[in-house]
């Protein structure tokens, strides 16, 4: 998916019909917004955005979460806000897709940014 330039998205829609494990959606001067899919047993990966805020809106699954030295249970309807300079990972414990949206502040990704899949992510060498 392109980037959009509209201003208003069904985002939770949007969401719940994404299977790509990153779809940049909109950037902005100091926000972004991403669509996730992360595959039964799958996760996000344990990582660090120093100078980077970033909420997580879950859709779908569910799953166990990591923010700082807290854990804790997320299902569809939870938001996970991550602090810049926290570690956090986000684990899907239940079957099916968790699918989720995310915010990151100021923009993690360059625009217009897709990955299929954990894999293809962690081989794009414009990604840390």
């Amino acid at each position: 998916m392109s980037e959009h330039e509209t201003l208003v998205m069904p985002i939770a829609k949007m969401a719940r019909s994404n299977d790509k494990f990153r779809d940049v959606v909109w950037t902005g001067d100091k926000t972004q917004l991403v669509l996730m899919a992360i595959p039964e047993g799958g996760e996000i990966g344990g990582e660090v955005h120093e100078g980077h805020e970033q909420l997580l809106y879950f859709v779908d699954g569910m799953g166990h979460g990591r923010i700082g030295d807290a854990e804790m249970q997320i299902s569809a309807g939870d938001v996970a806000i991550v602090p810049a300079g926290q570690y956090h990972n986000f684990k899907n414990t239940g079957t099916g897709m968790m699918r989720l949206y995310t915010t990151y502040s100021p923009p993690e990704h360059a625009p217009g940014t897709e990955h299929d899949d954990k894999a293809e992510a962690e081989a794009d060498p414009n990604e840390d």
